[in-house]
């Protein structure tokens, strides 16, 4: 199985959006596998229940700090993105036939975990507790949607960002839940290309599939959208 992969670098979530919905389209005519990366500027999204009181504040304190607020189709409540955290958006067609959505969850769910085990944080899956975890600390969150027998959204690892804006929210509906991050539980440096080296390592591992470039044609004109997106490292 091959599943074709870029990096958008840091890119604003509704043009990231664009792109993946592009994608989508071609993995659903053409039944190939997507993985798509990326960084997104301040942005709290919520989940197709529009669940506006798992904001801890008003739209208008966000605006004032440069934090955007995004209604989305995944599943799950609200959470936050920013520069320093790494997203995955697997657009699988084929692949997710296979697997069915519980299994791409869990998987998903393996590869934040395999991470930071390399990285030096030991974080694990917890049963009912969607996302990974380092002991009761939530350091990577899970949703996805699936329209057309192909998925959209996907996960977020907390690797070296600002963690203040969690406080904003309740993130994914967990009132009482500490996020954390790699750096944070480490207590050294994390160096974000690291990070991206390991997660392509073991989603290649975990789906058992080979990753390859992906095309520049299959999303060029919404990739260039992106801010940075053609100058990532």
């Amino acid at each position: 199985m091959v599943i074709y992969w870029t990096h958008l670098g840091l890119c604003a979530y509704p043009h990231a959006l664009q792109v993946q919905y592009a994608l989508h389209r071609h993995c659903v005519r053409t039944g190939q596998n997507a993985l798509l990366l990326a960084e997104h500027p301040p942005v709290i999204t919520l989940g197709y229940r529009r669940q506006r009181d798992h904001l801890r504040v008003d739209p208008t304190f966000l605006a004032e700090r440069g934090i955007a607020l995004v209604e989305t189709e995944r599943g799950g409540g609200a959470t936050y993105h920013g520069p320093g955290q790494l997203i995955a958006y697997p657009l699988f067609s084929s692949l997710l036939r296979r697997l069915g959505v519980r299994r791409l969850m869990a998987g998903l769910e393996d590869v934040m975990c395999r991470v930071c085990r390399l990285s030096g944080a030991p974080a694990e899956r917890r049963a009912g507790l969607p996302g990974a975890w380092v002991g009761e600390k939530k350091i990577g969150a899970v949703g996805i949607a699936v329209r057309r027998g192909a998925s959209l959204h996907g996960c977020a690892l907390n690797v070296n960002l600002d963690l203040l804006p969690f406080s904003y929210i309740i993130p994914c509906g967990l009132a009482n839940v500490e996020v954390t991050s790699l750096q944070q539980e480490t207590g050294r440096g994390i160096v974000m290309a690291a990070v991206e080296s390991y997660f392509r390592q073991e989603f290649a591992a975990v789906f058992a599939a080979v990753l390859q470039e992906m095309p520049h044609e299959w999303c060029g004109a919404e990739r260039e959208t992106c801010s940075g997106a053609l100058d990532y490292p």
